[in-house]
Parts: structure tokens; sequence; C-alpha cells
């Protein structure tokens, strides 16, 4: 036999009904302190956030990111270290980033969800030694061309740009091929393909193709 009696049953749902309503109307109806303290600790977090968020955008746009996979610091770097984007008699070096990463916080934010494509397959491994990399160049070349055509050469622009060149004192046969380029409408990767990086087998069948889109 229970020496809980009726009465005291009840008053305990009275009292566990009584609770749920405090906290419902608490919840519908917050006082000021409630309130202000729950907008600052979302503000709170909300800087938290973004600042994580725009710390980790940051890492994984430069350099030291780009080359920590050894496909990368293996083989398109080491051509790259030849060229005049990474030594200069100015002094200006243009990193992995300033050429394959938008500036644009939409189209930046848009090439890091596609990237995730390319740690699926550094993963997998499928360009981890020399001769997988060789195999599939002109399609990895081919695609960053496609893109290229596609947004106008954005990239090189935030450097390049017909309206400030000063064409008089460029060389006859660049002076000649701007002034083409600009009649026609053509765009940076129509003619500077393999600047960066050498030229893959089949890399002039494929602008043949690229072009005639």
């Amino acid at each position: 036999m229970s020496d809980q009696s009726p009465d005291a049953g009840d008053t305990k749902k009275k009292t566990l009904r009584g609770l749920v309503r405090r906290i419902w109307r608490a919840l519908w109806r917050p006082s000021p302190y409630a309130l202000g303290t729950l907008l600052a600790a979302g503000f709170i977090t909300g800087i938290v956030f973004w600042g994580g968020f725009n710390w980790s955008m940051e890492l994984t746009n430069s350099e030291a990111f780009c080359i920590s996979c050894h496909e990368m610091e293996s083989n398109v770097y080491l051509e790259y270290k030849k060229t005049v984007h990474y030594s200069n008699r100015t002094g200006v070096r243009a990193t992995c980033p300033d050429c394959h990463v938008p500036k644009g916080w939409i189209h930046k934010v848009a090439r890091k969800v596609r990237a995730t494509n390319e740690l699926y397959h550094h993963w997998v491994g499928s360009v981890d030694t020399r001769e997988k990399f060789e195999e599939k160049r002109l399609r990895l070349a081919t695609n960053v061309w496609e893109e290229m055509k596609e947004n106008d050469s954005r990239e090189c622009r935030n450097c390049h740009n017909f309206d400030y060149m000063d064409f008089t004192v460029q060389e006859k046969r660049s002076r000649e091929r701007h002034d083409e380029a600009i009649t026609k409408g053509q765009t940076c990767i129509d003619c500077h393909k393999g600047i960066a990086h050498e030229l893959p087998a089949g890399a002039f069948e494929a602008e043949r193709k690229l072009n005639e889109h």
C-alpha cells in the first residue's frame, strides 16, 4: 500500500502544470531582461561563428595551404616557380589563390564549395602520382580554361586590365595582339594558356575546340 495520499499526488501534478505554464509564458512573453540576454547571446554567437568562418576561409586561401597537398607541390607548383608570376623585376608575385580564387564574396564561396570535390580526389588518390596527374592533366587544364573563358578571365583582371595598359611601351607583337583582342572581344585566357604551368599534351586541339564554342 502506498504511503502517498491522493492529495499529495494532486499537489505534485498542479505544481508541474504550474511550472509548465510559467515556462510557456516566459518563452512567449519573455521579460526585457531575458530578451536582452537572448539577443546578446545570439549576437556574440554570430560574431564568433562569422569570425571562425572567415578565419577558415582565409586559412584555405593561401599558397601554403594550396601546396600542402603533394599533388600540387610536386607538379604545378614547381612549374609556376619558373615563371614571371613567381619571380620578376618588380617583385610583384601572383600566388595560387590570386589566380584561382575569386576576390568577390559570392564567387569565392562558390569556388570553395566546388573545391570540396578536389579534396575528395586528394583523399582517394586520383592524382597522387606523377603518372596519374599527367594522365588527367589535359582534362584538369581544360576545366580551368573553360571557367576562365566563362568569367572573362576575372582573376587575371584583378591585376591586368586593357584600360590601364600603356601600349606605347609594349613590344610590337604584344601591342598588336592586345589591339586584336580588344577588337575581337577576346579574353586573357584565349592567348595566355600555359603562362604559369606547362601545357599538357593535346592542348592545342583542346584550345581549338574550346574556341569553337
